[in-house]
Formats: C-alpha cells, structure tokens, sequence
C-alpha cells in the first residue's frame, strides 16, 4: 500500500428529497440521506435485512446534478469520503455529525438521463 486514503463508495436508495442551499457566496450544496441494506441468515435460517444510512453532502456542480436527477427513492452509486463535525444547538448543547462528502454520483435504476461528476 503506497497510499491510504479516506474513500467511501456506496449504493443505496435516497431516503428524502435532497435538500438544495444556494450560499451567499453563490455556491450550490445539497443534502440528503440515502438507505444501504444488508441481508443475511439468522441462526434460525430466516432471511433478515439490517438497513444503514448515511447522511451525503455535495457541492458545486455534484450539487446541480442531485438538484436536477436525484429524488426520494431513486437508486444511485455515491463516491466520496468520511468527514465528521461538530456543532452547538441552540440549547447549547454538543452534536456529533458523520457525513459522507460525495465527489461522484452515478444515477442507476435504467433511467435514460443519467448523470455523474
């Protein structure tokens, strides 16, 4: 191993309508969450689906893409990497944030009009 990286790639389906933010300083930002789902046999043989999400952010032109392509329930393919922040409520108290900074995105599912960064 020459180089280790942070790099996440995921399949899933998007969990909401992705939320669009035009910034002040006129860049784009988009997010939303996006389901991945696992299955496997239990010890009594029954099969058992155990679901993640994620939580994916994306800017710029990635951000146009998900604007224009990408809707609550849609399958697409994420690249990106694992970022984590923190921030303060208004109550004052302490959050934790994990999300995924998406780089590519590729729209599946046989739609026609597929786009990716």
């Amino acid at each position: 191993m020459s180089i280790l990286r942070n790099k996440v790639q995921l399949i899933g389906n998007v969990g909401n309508a992705p939320e669009i933010k035009n910034l002040e300083s006129g860049k784009k930002v988009a997010s939303f969450s996006i389901a991945t789902n696992e299955f496997y046999k239990n010890s009594n043989g029954e099969k058992v689906q155990n679901t993640q999400w994620h939580s994916i952010v994306a800017w710029g032109k990635t951000a146009e893409i998900v604007e224009n392509y990408v809707g609550k329930g849609k399958e697409i393919a994420i690249e990106g990497k694992l970022t984590s922040r923190t921030y303060k409520t208004e109550d004052g108290e302490k959050r934790y944030v994990t999300e995924i900074l998406a780089s590519e995105i590729l729209l599946l599912g046989g739609n026609a009009s597929n786009g990716s960064n």
